[in-house]
């Protein structure tokens, strides 16, 4: 069972921030091989949804996204930085951390449209949400991405 939570930067405590940047570095850096600048200064404008599990009585992040407003990357609000956990994989966790990312980021911005850049190879995933790709694939980081819109 997860146990979602929806927090501004700063009111994440140093031990989830901690475990929010290690989980994107475990799948961003190392996993996937790409040298790039996580750290991008937008975090501490974000909101930021975790996703947390018992591991032995002891929370285990598993899921993490974040919420950017309109204008702080895009003309729309943006979610970004979608990432699951290797251990967590294939238990449908990504599809419920995407849809419960639109739902809370409807509520925190609505009326606005979301747009993602998303890894190529994950087009099929988010247009099953209603997302439609806007751009030409480019190369970001030497990863393959497109651009996407969800209309509001």
């Amino acid at each position: 069972m997860i146990t979602w939570q929806w927090s501004r930067f700063a009111d994440l405590t140093v031990a989830q921030l901690y475990a929010m940047l290690a989980l994107r570095q475990e799948v961003f850096v190392l996993e996937q091989t790409c040298l790039y600048p996580d750290i991008d200064g937008l975090d501490p404008g974000a909101q930021h949804l975790l996703g947390w599990r018992d591991a032995d009585g002891k929370p285990e992040l598993v899921a993490h996204l974040r919420c950017l407003a309109p204008g702080a990357k895009y003309e729309e609000m943006s979610i970004g930085r979608v990432v699951t956990s290797p251990a967590a994989r294939g238990s449908g966790l990504g599809r419920e951390l995407v849809a419960q990312g639109i739902a809370l980021a409807c509520q925190l911005h609505p009326g606005h449209a979301i747009r993602i850049g998303a890894q190529a190879h994950l087009e099929r995933f988010y247009a099953s949400f209603g997302f439609v790709t806007v751009s030409e694939p480019y190369d970001e980081d030497g990863i393959l991405h497109i651009d996407m819109i969800l209309s509001a």
